[in-house]
C-alpha cells in the first residue's frame, strides 16, 4: 500500500509540473512531429531530416509560385478558356501527385523517401509554372 501511495504521489507531482509532455522510457518520439531547433541551412543540409525539410520547403515555394502564375493567367482568359485551364490544371495535379508517389515508392520505408517525393513535386511544379508563363506571353 505504501508503494502505491508513493507511486501516486510521484505521478501527481510530475503531472503538476509545467512540462508540456512526459516521455515514458523505452518509447521513441514521433520524428515527423519534431521541428529542427537549429536554423535550417538549405544551401548545405547536413542530415537526412534537414534534407527532407529543405525539399519540402522547396516544393512549397514552387507551389506558391505556380499558384501566382496560375491566378495571373486565369485573370487574362475568357470564361470558356478559363474552364479548360481549370480542367487541365486539375488533371495535371492528379498526374503530378501520382507520378511523385510512384517515384517515392522505390524508396518506401527509407528515410530518403520523403525527400524524393518533395524533390519530384518541386521539379514538376517548376516545369508546369514555366508552361503557364508561356501562355502569358503575347502571340507573335
Amino acid at each position: 500500500m505504501g508503494r502505491l501511495l508513493l507511486l501516486l504521489a510521484s505521478i501527481l507531482t510530475l503531472s503538476s509540473l509545467d512540462t508540456p509532455a512526459m516521455t515514458i522510457a523505452g518509447t521513441t518520439p514521433d520524428l515527423s512531429e519534431m521541428r529542427l531547433v537549429q536554423k535550417l541551412n538549405c544551401n548545405n543540409p547536413q542530415t537526412q531530416p534537414a534534407i527532407n525539410e529543405c525539399t519540402k520547403l522547396s516544393a512549397q515555394n514552387a507551389d506558391k509560385k505556380l499558384n501566382q502564375v496560375y491566378q495571373q493567367l486565369q485573370s487574362t482568359l475568357e470564361r470558356s478558356r478559363k474552364q479548360k485551364l481549370i480542367a487541365a490544371q486539375l488533371a495535371w495535379i492528379k498526374f503530378r501527385d501520382t507520378n511523385c508517389e510512384f517515384e517515392r515508392s522505390r524508396y518506401e520505408g527509407g528515410t530518403i523517401a520523403s525527400s524524393i517525393y518533395f524533390s519530384c513535386l518541386a521539379n514538376i511544379t517548376k516545369l508546369r509554372t514555366q508552361q503557364l508563363q508561356e501562355y502569358l506571353k503575347p502571340d507573335p
